[in-house]
């Protein structure tokens, strides 16, 4: 199983919303887990992960799915070359080094190198761009550019970043 997650920010809440699809390359078949939080801390600049990982985690704990393949996260897994981690990093360490964590991000984030691939799906100019860990680098942007769907964003993380904007759910 393929668990992606997102999460939106609103008011002193987050919705945080996880698809878990069984194929890399037909993921029409999949299961949505939603859940709000609320007081959520304000966004501290460089420190992204202190918001967004208990989001992520909280919803986590509640999914029971056994043998996940990978998680996607709408950011980076590492902010440089040096391998500081962003969220996909502190979120593979917290699931004990065993998971997977593909960090897929539509801007680019200049400090990064070579830990990162530029990924360019269907006729677009404008690539994703991928950063992972557990996973060798080059797998992950195949994996990423063979997911379904022409469009730079592929259909399944299109429908998550959909659901996650939606207020009037979770």
């Amino acid at each position: 199983m393929i668990l992606a997650f997102d999460t939106y920010y609103f008011e002193n809440k987050a919705k945080t919303v996880c698809l878990a699809f069984e194929s890399w390359t037909n993921c029409e078949k999949h299961e949505i887990y939603t859940e709000i939080l609320e007081g959520i801390e304000d966004y501290i600049s460089g420190e992204f992960y202190k918001r967004e990982l208990p989001c992520i985690m909280s919803l986590y704990a509640k999914i029971n799915i056994e043998n996940v393949e990978a998680i996607i996260i709408d950011g980076f897994v590492f902010l440089d070359d040096n391998e500081k981690m962003g969220l996909g990093g502190h979120l593979y360490e917290i699931l004990d080094s065993k998971t997977p964590v593909i960090g897929v991000a539509k801007t680019n984030f200049a400090t990064i190198k070579i830990n990162k691939r530029e990924v360019l799906r269907g006729k677009s100019i404008n690539p994703l761009y991928i950063t992972a860990i557990g996973i060798d680098l080059e797998k992950a942007s195949e994996l990423i550019n063979n997911m379904s769907g022409q469009n730079r964003i592929p259909i399944t993380l299109k429908k998550l970043d959909t659901l996650t904007k939606e207020r009037n759910s979770g």
